[in-house]
């Protein structure tokens, strides 16, 4: 009688010689004779749900949920209140102002003076400046009156859509009038702040405009 072949597992070792190696009589002899065994939980049986009576389309557009926190804007250690400024952009680029303080918008309130160099009380951002290393003393300015309303124009200029035929050949430029509660303030801020200067080179220094000559190399300046 022809012998039957048996199967032997992975690694060529028999059933009894891998049960010795893998030390599974020690597991039963320490279980009385028997493996362990875990009960098996049995899972809780879930509600049946109720189909909903309504779907909602797919067109419906939801809101989104925009959790938007304004933080207070910092300042630059360089910009400290009486200290000049250089202009960057905007009508009065390359002009030297005064600033005076931070507005709650995070803007800054700069002034020329007005009387030294024409620039009026105005709001500007501080990524357009260039900090100077001349500081003047602004500790008996009162700028309290002026607020980031105070440069809200208070008409709105409404477009209709179309030009008038009178309104296309009225070349004359309207100058619209400052309010007097402005032009007010503007007087007693310049006031403070002449008083403020004593020698006649800080008010050329503000007069004169900044601008770079060739061969002038800006990384190297120290304002």
């Amino acid at each position: 009688m022809a012998k039957q072949a048996v199967a032997t597992p992975a690694g060529g070792l028999s059933r009894g010689a891998l049960y010795k190696k893998r030390g599974l009589w020690a597991i039963k002899a320490k279980n009385g004779g028997s493996f362990p065994t875990q009960e098996k939980k049995e899972k809780a049986a879930k509600e049946p749900t109720k189909a909903p009576k309504f779907y909602t389309a797919d067109d419906v557009k939801k809101p989104l949920v925009r959790k938007f926190v304004r933080k207070p804007t910092k300042l630059r250690k360089s910009i400290t209140p009486g200290t000049v400024l250089i202009l960057l952009a905007g009508r009065f680029k390359g002009k030297r102002v005064v600033f005076l303080g931070q507005l709650p918008s995070g803007l800054l309130l700069v002034t020329g003076p007005f009387k030294v160099n024409g620039v009026p009380l105005r709001r500007v951002n501080q990524a357009f400046v260039i900090a100077t290393s001349l500081k003047l003393d602004v500790s008996g300015v009162d700028y309290s009156a002026v607020s980031d309303a105070t440069f809200k124009s208070a008409e709105k200029k409404t477009w209709t859509g179309r030009k008038t035929e009178a309104a296309f050949f009225d070349d004359a430029p309207k100058k619209t009038e400052l309010p007097k509660d402005f032009i007010a303030n503007q007087k007693k801020i310049d006031r403070a702040i002449l008083s403020a200067i004593k020698d006649d080179t800080v008010k050329s220094y503000l007069a004169t405009s900044f601008s770079l000559q060739q061969g002038d190399r800006p990384h190297l300046m120290k304002f």
